[in-house]
């Protein structure tokens, strides 16, 4: 039986649902089409964006079985991203420094990367969590 980690958390995707206008929790749980469609009709005209608030708790029991925990959490780095992205700490955390201070130095790669990063954060954590537990082994 495969064993379900907690790799996201409801309280930062309502963090985020409070920007979620800009669809910021969409692609915290994984759903960047979406979460881009968010971002030009600032909400789905914000009745998506209303009717986000009852979804979430499900969003995050998917994101929970489609994604892998490990060290990396899913949780700081999508804070670092949101708030911090263009500075490159969320890169930085994940121990990839040489694109962390290329993205401090061109604020986010002109923000394409911040862009690029919203879309892939979660399979870049995923990855990562489980290349180190394989290595691990």
């Amino acid at each position: 039986m495969i064993e379900r980690t907690d790799t996201h958390s409801k309280l930062i995707g309502y963090l985020l649902w409070i920007f979620g206008f800009i669809g910021s929790h969409r692609f915290y749980y994984g759903k960047p089409i979406t979460g881009t469609i968010w971002f030009f009709t600032l909400g789905l005209f914000l009745i998506g964006w209303i009717v986000d608030f009852f979804l979430i708790p499900a969003m995050d029991r998917e994101a929970d079985w489609r994604f892998s925990g490990g060290d990396t959490s899913y949780n700081i780095a999508w804070v670092l991203l949101t708030f911090l992205g263009v500075f490159g700490v969320h890169r930085m955390y994940m121990g990839k420094w040489i694109t962390g201070i290329i993205y401090l130095c061109t604020g986010g790669l002109f923000l394409i990367g911040v862009l690029y990063d919203f879309w892939t954060l979660n399979e870049q954590i995923s990855v990562g969590n489980q290349t180190r537990r394989f290595r691990d082994l």
